[in-house]
């Protein structure tokens, strides 16, 4: 691939656009509490970046549970749905400050924007948000097999992009996001 004029910037959504930890949290709240377990404020952040499979294997676990497929799967679904419920409010005043401004000017500056999210939600967040047209290339948990911290989504948003890793500056809050996004281990 040629190497763009700008590098390409690539954004992860919860805890860099927007702050959706805290509806996170409430959600998975109750989904632990179905399994007789207490999640905490620590527990959640090992949650940050990790798909929603990935993050009700976590709670399974640290619960000390197991369960049959079809409570994996409706515990799934109710997570989502309580989640989204919350965010029904969420609009343009829930952006964090600085990022619209932000992505306003790298787009004025020639610069690709990019958005890897591990949410299933993200282009419903987006929309919600008011900001879903500033994107050039949108990758999210609907479009990966493997989530963070694997780097098949920013190596999709690279592609996408026609943009090479090393033109792509990530924008990132989570362990494993961090992680997935270290040049070094792209293939």
């Amino acid at each position: 691939m040629k190497s763009p004029k700008r590098p390409t910037f690539v954004f992860d959504l919860d805890g860099v656009i927007t702050k959706t930890e805290a509806h996170h949290f409430e959600a998975w709240k109750q989904t632990a509490s179905f399994l007789e377990y207490a999640i905490t404020p620590e527990n959640n952040e090992a949650l940050k970046g990790v798909n929603r499979v990935d993050s009700l294997k976590k709670i399974i676990a640290w619960a000390g549970k197991k369960v049959p497929s079809e409570t994996f799967d409706r515990l799934l679904q109710e997570k989502n749905e309580r989640y989204i419920a919350s965010l029904s409010s969420l609009s343009g005043k829930d952006i964090m400050e600085g990022v619209h401004s932000f992505i306003l000017d790298a787009k004025e500056n020639g610069h690709t924007i990019a958005l890897y999210s591990s949410s299933k939600n993200a282009k419903f967040i987006l929309t919600k948000l008011n900001i879903i047209n500033f994107f050039d290339v949108l990758v999210d948990g609907n479009d990966v097999t493997q989530s963070k911290p694997h780097p098949e989504g920013f190596e999709l948003a690279a592609s996408l992009s026609a943009t090479p890793p090393k033109d792509c500056v990530v924008f990132e809050d989570s362990h494993s996001g961090i992680q997935a996004a270290n040049h070094d281990v792209w293939v």
